[in-house]
């Protein structure tokens, strides 16, 4: 199947400002719609997330075992392609934003292979974002 629709996420944050300088200045996220105080609606490369204002939601995800790395059970990021990655990857190294697993590639050889890396928001929020050498194999068993 072939993601023809952009996805809807919401998602509870502590702090909205510093919500809104990392998904904008660090990842690049266009404002959408907002309620000052309360949410704010971001452009995340063509899907739209909502952070909310609810502190007493926020909390770390538990994790998990996944290729010899504790990966967050709880995350969600974007596939993108290997220049965008690379990119962005630099970009967050660049402004000293700490990797929760750092720029890598799993699966070497198998199928699904991909680079991978994992950061969090300034609410705890894990984020990934991935990259396969053939996209093809996004869904490869």
């Amino acid at each position: 199947m072939t993601a023809t629709h952009p996805f809807h996420l919401a998602f509870p944050v502590a702090d909205l400002e510093a919500t809104r300088d990392f998904y904008v200045r660090l990842l690049g996220c266009r404002i959408g719609r907002e309620d000052p105080g309360r949410w704010i609606d971001f452009d995340f490369y063509g899907h739209q997330i909502s952070a909310h204002w609810k502190p007493e939601e926020v909390r770390l995800a538990q994790s998990n075992r996944v290729d010899g790395d504790s990966v967050p059970t709880r995350h969600f990021g974007l596939v993108l392609d290997r220049a965008t990655w690379e990119a962005l990857a630099q970009k967050l190294e660049n402004a000293h934003v700490p990797f929760l697993i750092e720029p890598k590639t799993r699966f070497l050889g198998e199928a699904g292979e991909q680079s991978s890396f994992f950061v969090s928001d300034p609410s705890g929020n894990a984020l990934e974002f991935k990259s396969f050498r053939d996209r093809r194999q996004l869904f490869a068993t």
